[in-house]
């Protein structure tokens, strides 16, 4: 009988060995998924989307935003519509300007628009970026266009979300250069960070840097330039293409910040996006299509909804196309997009914006000047 016993405990054993070998055997295949990039998306140009009302048309659209609604924001530039697109006559059906700042449903339908001149605020000459923060207020910048040679647009607004004013940081003709803290010099674009109420300024035109504000007030906190180094005005600021990066920005276009605490810069004529610690420390840069001379290729950023916001879409001008990355590993995965005039493709593709449900937004400046929405397709 003793010797009959053992086999059930031989048998057991192996079980029990199996077992375990198994469970280690997924362990393995699970961390080697999670090490995986994720798969780059499909997408398809909706051609009706937005939905103008009758008698409005956009001029160059500089900016584009998401706000918790998925409710979609443009700037646009009203000055930019040339003589034969706007009517003659007050009888005429078709066309005058469209307000500035405008608001869209994630269908289309026009909710509302304001903005121009008004008490207490020095409206932008050359409406450039739109960001509408967690509290629903709207922030404005003012760069770029044909004003950009006078250097004189030097602040950012802040309006409710029905255009009341609340705040300007910054006079117009008042910079004093890249140093300075309490004015910008044709600031590119504004994202407030919820977890420290910080808002987070690409002033990337004429001066050199990030700069940082409480949200709330407006109060200079801290800046850096490319690598974390402190800006300098006087260093060179050509292009460049090859060789070790650049050790001072040129021309940042566009700031996001990631929920987990990471600073993404997006330098438009080095064709590069650098990666900063909260308080600006440098961790990395990846290039973007680097050797390309038309226009810059590292405009905007825009990140997956998903709970680790996976993707990071990068806005190309020079290439006319959206670059799908790996946020993590910084790999492209995908992109879309050419340079043309049809639907789902670009002309001076100069901003990127994403909602809840993975959707692409786009707007375009020179003569695109439209926005674009790419609904993100089910997975084959």
């Amino acid at each position: 009988m003793k010797q009959l016993s053992v086999a059930p405990k031989v048998v057991v054993l192996s079980f029990v060995t199996a077992v375990v070998a198994l469970g280690a055997a997924e362990r393995v295949v699970s961390h080697v998924a999670a090490q995986q990039p994720p798969t780059a998306p499909r997408y398809e140009v909706d051609p009706f989307w937005p939905k103008m009302p009758k008698g409005m048309i956009l001029g160059q659209v500089s900016g584009i935003t998401v706000d918790s609604r998925d409710h979609v924001w443009l700037i646009q530039r009203p000055w930019s519509l040339n003589s034969d697109e706007k009517a003659q006559n007050p009888e005429a059906e078709c066309c005058r300007e469209a307000p500035p700042v405008m608001e869209f449903d994630a269908e289309g339908n026009y909710i509302q628009g304001w903005g121009g001149e008004g008490a207490g605020y020095e409206w932008p000459k050359d409406e450039h970026g739109i960001f509408v923060d967690y509290k629903n207020n709207v922030w404005l910048s003012s760069a770029g266009g044909p004003r950009l040679r006078e250097r004189t647009e030097n602040m950012i607004l802040k309006f409710t979300r029905d255009g009341k004013f609340l705040m300007q940081v910054g006079k117009r003709g008042q910079s004093k250069g890249s140093l300075d803290t309490e004015n910008f010099n044709n600031a590119a674009d504004i994202y407030v960070y919820p977890k420290t109420n910080e808002a987070f300024i690409a002033d990337g035109y004429v001066n050199r840097r990030v700069v940082v504000l409480d949200a709330d007030t407006g109060k200079f906190k801290r800046m850096w330039g490319a690598y974390g180094n402190v800006p300098d005005d006087k260093a060179p600021n050509g292009p460049n293409y090859d060789g070790p990066g650049a050790q001072q920005f040129n021309l940042v276009h566009g700031v996001r910040v990631s929920d987990d605490g990471l600073v993404y810069v997006a330098e438009r004529t080095n064709n590069r996006v650098q990666v900063f610690t909260i308080d600006g420390k440098f961790q990395r840069e990846i290039f973007i299509e680097r050797k390309t001379k038309l226009l810059g290729t590292a405009f905007s950023i825009a990140f997956s909804p998903d709970a680790r916001q996976e993707l990071m879409y990068v806005a190309d001008a020079g290439n006319g196309k959206i670059h799908i990355f790996d946020r993590r590993g910084m790999q492209e995965l995908g992109a879309f997009g050419r340079i043309g005039h049809y639907a789902g493709q670009f002309v001076f593709l100069h901003n990127v914006a994403t909602d809840s449900k993975g959707n692409v937004y786009t707007a375009e400046v020179g003569t695109g000047r439209r926005a674009q929405k790419f609904v993100r397709m089910a997975a084959r």
